[in-house]
């Protein structure tokens, strides 16, 4: 038996909202093989359903074609999705990956850091088929002992949960190319301290507090690795994502109006061709907000 995996099961079960759980089915059957579904992010807590939602498909296989290409070298693949429901828009961000790329993400066996950081706050599981279930599970356990263990290795010796975990974000975000302010992670934490404490003192009852000196010396060696590695490899799922993000077009538009009040149209040449339509959207935005001004 694991404590752990007992508290993830539970919290990755918890129930969602109805719009949620019929995006996530609108997710599951729009991606061909898809295994999973899982929501995330801050809607998870506030429950706001104005913002985007955030998703992780998880599927069988890569897609097919060039873009598979890409997907088995640098996930997830990202795209932007819309569906209508109870009379209003909903609005959705969504990584993808294969159920084999989590497990393997989520253990630390490589150098990306991304998916181990994630999954190591709150998710919540709202579809998979059965043997999925499991897997995720499994996973999700992993990531938070993946995450566990370098936050034990990374911050002050026998620090108390927080303090360790708050170390572990620090460097988590400086290895990574990240758009947040200083001081994220007392906002991820300060949310609900009392589950980071359950968490890290789950893995302690299932494994153990004391890191031995040579368990923390070899993490602390593959941590320098991953720190020297995160910003770069971030840079290059960006200049993926340039190319490869579907929808890119519709969420741009949509984050413009947001955030400046200008009507965007969608054109066909815009939604094919997201990258050379920038230049003439951004000079359409200067130009009506300065007849605005």
């Amino acid at each position: 038996m694991s404590r752990l995996r007992d508290l993830v099961a539970a919290e990755l079960s918890q129930t969602a909202p109805e719009p949620i759980t019929a995006f996530a089915a609108h997710l599951a059957a729009a991606f061909p093989g898809a295994r999973a579904v899982m929501f995330y992010g801050s809607i998870l807590r506030t429950g706001d359903l104005s913002g985007v939602l955030d998703y992780y498909v998880l599927t069988e296989h890569v897609p097919a074609g060039w873009r598979g290409v890409f997907t088995r070298l640098l996930w997830p693949d990202v795209s932007y999705h819309e569906l209508e429901h109870g009379g209003a828009t909903l609005r959705a961000k969504v990584a993808s990956m294969t159920l084999a790329q989590f497990q393997r993400a989520t253990s630390g066996a490589g150098v990306d850091t991304t998916i181990w950081a994630r999954f190591v706050q709150p998710s919540a599981l709202i579809w998979a088929d059965e043997a999925a279930r499991e897997t995720v599970i499994d996973s999700v356990t992993a990531a938070c002992r993946t995450a566990a263990g370098f936050a034990q290795a990374i911050g002050p010796a026998d620090a108390a949960p927080l303090a360790l975990w708050t170390a572990l974000f620090q460097e988590t975000y400086k290895a990574e190319l990240r758009v947040e302010k200083a001081g994220r992670e007392v906002s991820i934490l300060t949310y609900d301290p009392e589950r980071y404490e359950r968490v890290m003192e789950a893995v302690w009852a299932d494994e153990g507090r004391e890191l031995s000196q040579e368990a923390r010396t070899a993490l602390l060696k593959a941590w320098r690795v991953r720190r020297a590695l995160g910003k770069p490899l971030n840079v290059a799922r960006l200049v993926k994502a340039a190319f490869t993000f579907q929808g890119a077009a519709r969420y741009a538009a949509w984050k413009i109006q947001r955030h400046t009040g200008v009507t965007v149209e969608v054109t066909p040449w815009r939604e094919r061709h997201p990258i050379l339509a920038a230049p003439g959207v951004l000079l359409k935005v200067w130009r009506e907000r300065r007849q605005a001004a």
